[in-house]
């Protein structure tokens, strides 16, 4: 199959332009489209999908028209390598994009993309493990993401906790990779600025109740809770720890950012929330998502993942421009597309149809994003800002942002690598 895609793409450089139109370029994406993380998932493959259709709006790739395999990971790491081993194994899609949740994308990575060297990226996944394969060369070099590591998150997490007056808290967090390092960066921040926590609880997934995590969360007099979850399984944590008579102070992780989340618990409990995303540094590209993300989606253009899940889609196509369809072209592209020396060039069909022309004529280009300027380093992971949030009737108000020199100087106050 990839042996057909490159032949494709080279019979279209000697190929009327009619002949064209029947070359496709099928991308895999996993996400998880039910389960906890299904939220965001849902976002992101229709971000996914608005990606390729405004490159394909722009002209297409190499003359092919790009086109999405979806698989659903039901927010199951053994539900998602199976899926990905299809996509892989069986359609031989040039690369993935996905998982959502970092507990899907690292079987993913370690059971089916580094082995079969094809290129992986993921929109939602935040565990420092990823970034920690990458040191050790396990990933293959082929592992990036679009959203920055929870390194970051947990040292701009423990700021915001204390400037808004979170100075003791009980923490329930999601046993698994992503909710086990997001703890653990969060307290070695939160500590080392003068917070104290009086709890640590993990809690597994799917579980009918809470109460008794939330029982022992409480013990210790927190003046609030940090939880570090998914909407579904959060909001029965967030009712449990109600009805104890907890005290309703939240500080919520990035994907806590939710309608039905806010829903399903009520607004008039959660106007004490706050939380943390990683944010966006507004472009034109911003402006142009916030307008036409609704009426292609129909969902809300603040949705978790939605952004980096758009940018992830533009970059692996423009990527495959660059440097066409094998996992070596493909990874070369990722970085060409984001070289800080090229002329930049933004999303949306107008903005993609330059980038294709100066990928064309062999010049430098740097996309900036929804999410702003993207730059990947060696391991393939991001910096950037992050956005400081509170839930005040029922919506998620924006209330500030820590830059990524910000983080870097609370980093370097608390001794932090």
């Amino acid at each position: 199959m990839r042996r057909m895609l490159l032949g494709c793409a080279l019979a279209v450089l000697l190929a009327p332009a009619a002949e064209a139109a029947d070359c496709r370029i099928t991308i895999g994406v996993v996400m998880s489209l039910t389960g906890p993380a299904g939220p965001y998932g849902q976002a992101g493959a229709k971000s996914v999908e608005m990606a390729f259709h405004d490159l394909n709006e722009a002209g297409g790739v190499r003359g092919c028209t790009l086109a999405t395999d979806e698989r659903d990971a039901q927010s199951q790491g053994t539900v998602a390598v199976d899926g990905a081993k299809q996509l892989v194994e069986i359609g031989h899609v040039p690369a993935i994009i996905g998982g959502i949740i970092s507990s899907v994308s690292l079987p993913i990575l370690t059971a089916v993309t580094a082995p079969a060297h094809v290129v992986q990226v993921s929109p939602a996944s935040s565990s420092p493990t990823l970034t920690e394969l990458g040191r050790q060369g396990r990933s293959g070099g082929i592992f990036f993401r679009t959203i920055t590591s929870d390194a970051l998150q947990g040292v701009a997490a423990a700021r915001y906790a204390l400037d808004v007056g979170l100075r003791k808290l009980a923490i329930i967090h999601v046993n698994n990779d992503f909710g086990a390092n997001m703890a653990r960066e969060f307290t070695t921040a939160y500590k080392a600025l003068g917070g104290t926590i009086v709890s640590d609880t993990p809690y597994n997934e799917k579980a009918a109740s809470y109460d008794a995590e939330v029982t022992s969360a409480m013990a210790g007099d927190p003046e609030g809770l940090y939880l570090i979850s998914y909407p579904v399984d959060g909001a029965t944590i967030t009712r449990a720890w109600i009805s104890k008579g907890g005290p309703r102070r939240f500080l919520l992780n990035d994907g806590m950012n939710s309608g039905d989340y806010i829903a399903a618990v009520g607004a008039r409990y959660l106007e004490d929330a706050y939380g943390t995303s990683s944010g966006t540094e507004d472009s034109a590209s911003t402006a142009y998502f916030n307008r036409a993300y609704k009426a292609f989606s129909g969902l809300d253009p603040g949705s978790p993942a939605a952004v980096q899940a758009y940018d992830a889609g533009v970059l692996v196509g423009l990527a495959i421009a660059a440097g066409g369809t094998d996992s070596a072209g493909i990874r070369a592209g990722l970085y060409a597309v984001t070289d800080p020396a090229g002329e930049d060039v933004t999303a949306g069909p107008e903005g993609l149809r330059k980038a294709l022309a100066l990928i064309g004529e062999g010049r430098k280009i740097r996309y900036v994003g929804v999410i702003g300027p993207i730059r990947f380093d060696q391991y393939g992971d991001i910096t950037g800002p992050f956005r400081l949030w509170q839930i005040k009737g029922g919506l998620v108000v924006t209330k500030g942002t820590l830059t990524t020199a910000d983080v870097d100087r609370i980093k370097a106050q608390i001794g932090a690598k």
